[in-house]
């Protein structure tokens, strides 16, 4: 079974189960597939309101450039329901790690190997990391240099540690990892971030709150007026 398939088989879980709210995460580039059009047809068909966005993490409380596509779901309700909690919620400028972490790290600047020597391996703790992945190279003997490095290769710039990654992705200090160096690199790059998710399960939360009491959003041009339960319950005799 392919990544592609778990999408379709987890739409339809939802479909079969229905609760009455769900989260699905995947990268930015889910939006241009035929496979979310599919798992959208089965949300809607089994009564799903749904807000789709991409979410940047540096604006939602985590000090990393990572860009990740959320839907979020409610059993009988409009699209765009949680629309007006994302914008609202959002940081004003990017978190960077210096922000975070202050300087836990002690150094001011680190090296993340790069996809290719196109694009840069050096970063500065004063700008929100690059995305976090699934591999934690160390510097090699032939790394050229970028025009976009803050500073030269010396012996004060390094790789981050596992650890130090689990931090950027803002897993707790406390948090136990188990597994071999490669697994959790693994484990770590891989995992939606856990004040990204915070944020999220947050704006869920102020949606409910809202709800209860009847409450009007109002966000830039964007409204979220709730109806009464006994109107609803009219308006569907």
């Amino acid at each position: 079974m392919g990544r592609a398939d778990l999408t379709i088989s987890y739409a339809e879980i939802v479909s079969f189960i229905k609760p009455e709210f769900f989260v699905m995460e995947n990268v930015e580039r889910i939006k241009k597939s035929g496979i979310l059009r599919q798992a959208i047809k089965i949300f809607k068909g089994s009564g799903y309101g749904l807000t789709m966005e991409v979410l940047d993490a540096s604006l939602c409380g985590v000090p990393q450039a990572r860009k990740r596509f959320f839907m979020v779901g409610k059993l009988n309700e409009n699209d765009h329901f949680l629309m007006p909690y994302f914008l609202k919620n959002q940081y004003k400028k990017p978190m960077t790690v210096y922000d975070y972490l202050g300087n836990s790290l002690d150094t001011e600047y680190y090296y993340r190997h790069p996809r290719s020597y196109k694009r840069r391996g050096v970063f500065s703790i004063h700008e929100p990391s690059a995305t976090i992945r699934g591999v934690n190279r160390p510097i090699p003997t032939g790394y050229p240099g970028h025009s976009g490095d803050p500073v030269d290769i010396t012996d004060n710039v390094r790789p981050l540690t596992t650890i130090e990654r689990s931090y950027i992705q803002t897993f707790p200090r406390t948090f136990k990892f188990n597994g071999t160096k490669t697994n959790l690199e693994q484990i770590i790059g891989n995992a939606v971030p856990v004040k990204l998710g915070e944020y999220v399960a947050r704006c869920i939360s102020e949606f409910i709150a809202d709800r209860k009491v009847n409450k009007h959003r109002r966000i830039g041009q964007l409204t979220m007026a709730f109806e009464r339960e006994s109107t609803k319950a009219q308006q569907s005799v």
